[in-house]
Parts: structure tokens; C-alpha cells; sequence
């Protein structure tokens, strides 16, 4: 051909030697079958490809001294399972009453032509499988799966904090067409406690415990026991204790790594009485009236502070 001038010139003028295009003959739907073949799993199309199973969440209450020590609960949670009555099938008498799909036309995917392209996604009336039931289980009402009651032990590590997951493998819903089953995800909630809080240090997170005291029990001193986080600890009081006043609980914190404790911090708060009998109210102002200015030396600095300022102007 290259060395005939005529037919060169034809071929570079029309693409063939013979007055028709190269592509004339060429097989359109073949060469769809051939992209859609080659790009079908890079667009997630493939058809009856496998998934895995969706994840499920479970929602865990904790006392603040089970986080803080750790524990072991026992969960229960509902999670989807193939339907015993149908084997998963969705249809009445299992697989043998699964029949061709009419939409897809037993393919599961539907199909697209844009120009010689083809574009294919699972088929929505039988979701990718090929098949429906002739008649719909009536246990699973045609879905193939039915919530089932599982229990499972967890274990939540010691200085667990709220928000912190505990990802339990394969204990999810199950997985499509042969697929892996999901993972289940335990979300830990630490209930509020009336007096222990958590406070972050540089020398890591620390138990902080507020003690309300009188203010008998602060001006005289006093033994007190101070519930922690396994038990509680008798401690004692100085006088003239301070509000805000804090005292260190050696190794009864929160647990640290190799079994060493952490420290415990006490801090005091003086709770002023809510309510005053008729002889309560009378030895307060008696105790008012006993006490000298150099008795509450803050205060005094106050007032004085306060009369060395100037009034504000108009």
C-alpha cells in the first residue's frame, strides 16, 4: 500500500484502502462491554461485587468510678441476621423461591449507553443480585434479615474518659453477597459525680475531689472521711482551713501505667448554712460580734480597700 501513491493518498485522506472507515466494522457494544469491563470497579459498579456490613454504635453509661478504674459490662444490642425462616433470601421456602429479576432481567445492574460508553449500576428492584421472591418471607417481610438480641462482654480499660471508643470487630450487621460482617463501636458516657471531678496537670490528669466543710468544722478543724475512688480515707482538717484550701491524697488517683496510682487532690469549699433555727441564728451574732478585725484579715483588707477609693462621678 505504501509504495502505490493512489491507495496512500486514499488511506491518509479516508483511513482505509478500500473507501470505508477502519471503525466501520467495528463492534460498538463490544467495545462498551470493554470500558465498562475495565472501569467498572474503578466507579464501584462491578457487578456483585462484595460489601462489608454496616457498622453499628452502641451508646455505654458509666460511673465515674467505673471509667476511672476500669470494668467489664455486659452489653445488650440488637444487630440485623440473615432470617432463619427464608436463609436470607427474602423469599418464602428459601432459594428455590427466589426468581429472575424482571428488571435487570437476572444481570442485577442496569445499563446506560452514552455513545459507544456504558455506564451500569446495581439494579435497585433486587439490589445487585439477579434475583426477587416469587413470594416475600413472611418473617423478614421480604428483607432477608431479622434484629436479633446479642450480648457481648466488653472491656473498658482504666482511665476511660467520655467520648473514648471501644471497636469490637465483626460484631456488626452482615456483610453483602459474601461479604464481612461490620464492626461494632462502643461509645463510653461517664455520668457526672456529685463531688470527683477530672483536672488536667503537666504531671498528667489528676482526681479532684471537692469537700464541703462547715465553717465550724473549717475555723476549728475536723476528721473527715473523703470518699475516693475505691473506698474512702480519714483525714484530718487544720484549723482556720481557707476556702479554695487544697490537700494531696498519695496513690489514690487514677491508675497509671505498671499499677502505680496517681494522687488524689481534696479541695475544700465551706458551705454556709442554708437555713438557721432561732439559737443557730443567735450564736452566729454572738460569734459575729466576738470576732476582732485581725480574726478575718482579708476582709479587713477589703473594706480598707474599699475606703481608700474614690467614689465614682456622676
Amino acid at each position: 500500500m505504501l509504495s502505490d501513491g493512489e491507495k496512500r493518498r486514499h488511506y491518509d485522506r479516508f483511513g482505509s484502502v478500500d473507501g470505508q472507515s477502519p471503525f466501520a466494522a467495528t463492534d460498538v457494544t463490544g467495545a462498551a462491554e470493554f470500558f465498562d469491563a475495565l472501569f467498572g470497579d474503578l466507579f464501584g459498579l462491578q457487578r456483585r461485587r462484595s460489601s462489608a456490613g454496616r457498622d453499628l454504635r452502641y451508646t455505654l453509661e458509666l460511673d465515674f468510678e467505673e471509667a476511672a478504674l476500669g470494668c467489664e459490662k455486659t452489653i445488650v444490642f440488637e444487630r440485623p441476621e440473615d432470617c432463619a425462616a427464608c436463609s436470607g433470601t427474602g423469599a418464602e421456602g428459601g432459594s428455590a423461591g427466589l426468581v429472575t429479576c424482571p428488571r435487570c432481567g437476572g444481570e442485577g445492574v442496569i445499563r446506560k449507553k452514552a455513545g459507544f460508553l456504558t455506564s451500569r449500576r446495581d439494579c435497585m428492584g433486587c439490589g445487585g443480585t439477579g434475583q426477587v421472591p416469587r413470594v416475600r418471607c413472611a418473617t423478614c417481610e421480604g428483607a432477608g434479615l431479622v434484629d436479633k438480641e446479642r450480648r457481648y462482654t466488653v472491656r473498658i480499660p482504666p482511665g476511660s474518659t467520655g467520648g473514648s471508643t471501644q471497636r469490637v470487630p465483626r460484631e456488626g450487621g452482615p456483610g453483602r453477597r459474601g461479604g464481612p460482617p461490620g464492626d461494632l463501636h462502643v461509645i463510653v458516657r461517664v455520668r457526672p459525680h456529685p463531688f470527683f471531678t477530672r483536672e488536667a496537670t503537666r504531671d498528667g490528669d489528676v482526681l479532684m475531689i471537692e469537700v464541703p466543710l462547715s465553717p465550724v468544722e473549717a475555723a476549728l478543724g475536723a476528721e473527715i472521711d473523703v470518699p475516693v475512688l475505691d473506698g474512702k480515707v480519714r483525714m484530718r482538717v487544720p484549723p482556720a482551713t481557707q476556702a479554695g484550701s487544697q490537700f494531696r491524697l498519695r496513690g489514690k488517683g487514677f491508675p497509671r501505667a505498671a499499677g502505680a496510682r496517681g494522687d488524689a487532690h481534696v479541695r475544700v469549699a465551706i458551705e454556709t448554712p442554708a437555713t438557721l433555727t432561732d439559737e443557730a441564728k443567735g450564736l452566729y451574732e454572738k460569734l459575729g460580734a466576738a470576732l476582732s478585725e485581725d480574726a478575718l484579715p482579708r476582709r479587713k483588707t477589703f473594706r480598707d480597700a474599699g475606703k481608700n477609693a474614690k467614689p465614682e462621678e456622676p
